[in-house]
């Protein structure tokens, strides 16, 4: 009697280690069948996807001067140009020490530049054009991210935060 408990005990026992060790795999592969648990995004809130032009081929009255270290957030000015200004500036003063890694190239509005940024016009308004828009620029003048004039500034910033994450100086 004494050995019968003895043995259904350790039975149990061992049962149990495999329970624990098998719960993680059946866990993972639930969540793969059952798509339960995974992110459907991308982390990126802007495209990533782009087919633009490099910065210095686009049709602006004054060259963006880029110094082969700074990334460039250019942003189109063409409603609530106020506001818009301000955002950006909220945002580049948001990053911190990260702050001198970013320059803010502001396209239309008011000609007189905030502190980090540098002011131009459109020559024409090239095809790929949409208003409000927001590009992110590599320190080579690539384009690495374009935003919807509607994407809050926060995930613009979050989106800066983990480029610059990424891509230590």
């Amino acid at each position: 009697m004494q050995d019968a408990r003895y043995i259904r005990r350790q039975r149990l026992k061992l049962i149990l280690i495999f329970v624990v060790f098998a719960a993680p795999m059946v866990a993972a592969w639930g969540m793969v069948e059952l798509r339960i648990g995974i992110p459907d995004r991308h982390t990126a809130h802007g495209n990533v996807e782009l087919e633009l032009p490099m910065l210095d081929e686009w049709p602006l009255t004054t060259a963006a001067v880029n110094n082969q270290e700074e990334w460039i957030l250019a942003f189109d000015c063409a409603q609530q140009c106020e506001q818009r200004k301000d955002e950006f500036w909220r945002l580049h003063r948001a990053l911190g020490r990260e702050a001198p890694r970013l320059t803010r190239l502001r396209i239309g509005g008011d000609p007189e530049p905030l502190p980090g940024e540098t002011t131009s016009e459109w020559q024409h308004l090239p095809p790929w054009h949409q208003a409000n828009s927001v590009w992110l620029f590599d320190p080579m003048g690539r384009p690495a991210l374009a935003f919807e004039a509607n994407v809050a500034t926060k995930y613009v910033l979050e989106d800066i935060q983990h480029l610059l994450k990424v891509n230590p100086q």
